[in-house]
């Protein structure tokens, strides 16, 4: 029998008979894979891990707490034989083997009428790997698969049915690995691709040659405002039963102007799905070595637009309350705005000498940083040709870890 190579098979425990004889490690790894497959399971042992204990507690498992008796297998339809007694696994195997009970040996394969995979599911789909004695290598297999499934790398052609539905994928700050896993998922599925000009660039590359990408920033406007036009562009492709994902820079709803795409998609009548991104705020500091909090430095952090300046009537920022806080001050899409921002600051209190860094083309390979203070980042900013997309940091944290000269 060792020469033929096992029978795969998926097996539907929904409601079925399954035994479980001994509660220890081997059991609470096995154990949740049966109760998510809605599989009756009784355990018989006289004791059990904690955690093995919880699910019996909780009602996810029966538990009779006494070694194995023989008639335990009757009217199973599947067994876990996971003890530290040879003599009572080899009578479980017995009568697993005489009631025709697939049966499961943990301390014997060869004994076994059944085989554990190595198991990961990924969105639906189930990948199940046996390689026969050799486990690790079943689950390095099963490793590669499931991260091939998550990250996009790996494909899988889905059978869609062809509604309209938009996905708002937040891309995060440029390094096309910081996307999430859904989020290039979503991305390797698309029939259409929406593109912020901040988006993770890289990652458009790698769609397959069917996928119509769009650039968001070159929609012909018309008699429309920008915004208006994108969101006309997600409802005519997902109207024509394509699969649509507008792919933004950070989060799409961290100045992001998510919101306002799904309401518009709503309105339409068409499904979104919001996918969340890692912000810019909080990353690009952080790839340029800057925390935004620090114990006895930062207790706080403020994330401000600076996309109008203090003085804009359209500002909604109360920048004199701003200058009284002590924490960190993270400001978005400031450049052209910091030395007006950095005016106002100091005009309502906050230090001129406070510390500043500007960090251009976070996580990017372009990325570079630059440091001042309030009183001397307008005119640095200025000196070193800071352009967008840039965040800027003002506050303590900026020294924490700050270059040398």
């Amino acid at each position: 029998m060792a020469e033929h190579p096992a029978y795969p098979v998926g097996l539907r425990l929904a409601g079925r008979r399954v035994v479980v004889i001994g509660g220890g490690q081997v059991a609470q790894r096995r154990l949740p894979a049966l109760i998510a497959a809605g599989a009756d399971v009784l355990l018989v042992s006289p004791s059990a891990t904690p955690s093995v204990d919880a699910m019996a507690e909780t009602g996810e498992i029966r538990w009779e707490r006494r070694r194995y008796e023989d008639g335990d297998l009757a009217g199973a339809w599947y067994a876990l034989i996971a003890t530290q007694n040879r003599e009572a696994n080899d009578r479980a195997s017995a009568e697993a083997e005489r009631e025709r009970v697939w049966c499961v040996r943990a301390d014997d394969a060869s004994a076994a009428t059944a085989w554990t995979p190595a198991t990961g599911r990924v969105d639906g789909v189930t990948v199940a790997v046996l390689t026969g004695n050799d486990p690790r290598r079943s689950a390095a297999v099963r490793d590669a698969v499931v991260e091939g499934l998550r990250d996009g790398s790996l494909v899988s052609t889905r059978r869609r049915a062809h509604a309209p539905g938009v996905a708002l994928v937040g891309g995060g700050p440029g390094d096309p690995d910081l996307i999430t896993v859904r989020g290039r998922r979503l991305l390797a599925e698309a029939d259409v691709v929406i593109a912020d000009r901040l988006g993770p660039r890289d990652l458009l590359d790698e769609l397959p040659p069917h996928v119509e990408v769009i650039d968001a920033a070159k929609i012909p406007y018309g008699r429309f405002m920008a915004q208006e036009a994108i969101n006309n562009a997600l409802i005519e492709h997902a109207k024509a039963g394509k699969a649509v994902v507008r792919l933004k820079g950070g989060d799409p709803y961290v100045f992001g102007r998510g919101m306002e795409e799904l309401q518009a998609l709503a309105e339409a009548g068409i499904p979104c799905t919001v996918v969340p991104g890692i912000s810019s705020s909080i990353s690009v500091p952080g790839a340029a070595g800057i925390p935004v909090t620090h114990r006895g430095v930062a207790h706080e952090f403020t994330v401000v637009s600076g996309h109008v300046g203090p003085d804009d009537p359209r500002s909604l920022v109360d920048w004199a309350s701003l200058a009284k806080l002590t924490g960190t001050l993270v400001i978005l899409m400031g450049v052209d705005k910091i030395g007006l921002i950095a005016e106002a600051l100091i005009r309502h209190g906050r230090p001129a000498d406070t510390p500043v860094a500007v960090v251009q083309e976070g996580t990017t390979a372009t990325q570079r940083r630059v440091d001042a203070t309030l009183a001397t980042v307008g005119e640095t900013v200025r000196a070193r040709e800071v352009r967008p997309p840039a965040v800027i940091v003002i506050g303590a944290v900026v020294t924490v870890n700050a270059p040398t000269a």
